[in-house]
């Protein structure tokens, strides 16, 4: 993953914020908004693309772009800088490859204790029966 290339692929637009904030908020543009095209970046190698939107799915549009906003402070580049954060974590945690599970067999003694365990439960109901004459 090429980060340089990745920041000059991404498009970012800044716009009014919403919520209370008076007349700073109503003129000022400071709620950050950044899409990155994952098929179409320079940044990442074919293995890469594929991995990430098989990873990241869920957090796609239907054109495989990723789209993260910020409206967290009152500055325009503050805001960018936490969305741009943001998109390199969540590309860093779409490239991870999970472990494969190794099946395991249970031990014996736990079928041991299993069938212990089992024995004292039956036993216990039959001493609370009658007993036959």
């Amino acid at each position: 993953m090429n980060t340089d290339q990745i920041l000059t692929e991404l498009d970012c637009k800044a716009t009014r914020s919403g919520g209370p904030g008076g007349q700073h908020a109503n003129k000022v543009a400071s709620k950050v908004e950044v899409s990155f095209d994952i098929e179409n970046s320079l940044g990442l190698t074919e293995d890469e693309k594929k991995l990430l939107l098989k990873n990241l799915d869920s957090k796609l549009t239907n054109n495989n772009f990723i789209i993260l906003k910020c409206e967290e402070t009152r500055s325009q580049h503050t805001n960018k800088e936490i969305v741009t954060q943001r998109l390199f974590s969540a590309l860093e945690e779409g490239l991870v490859i999970p472990k494969k599970r190794k099946r395991t067999k249970p031990p014996k003694s736990s079928d041991h204790t299993r069938l212990e365990q089992k024995k004292q439960h039956s036993q216990k109901k039959e001493l609370r029966k009658k007993p036959k004459l």
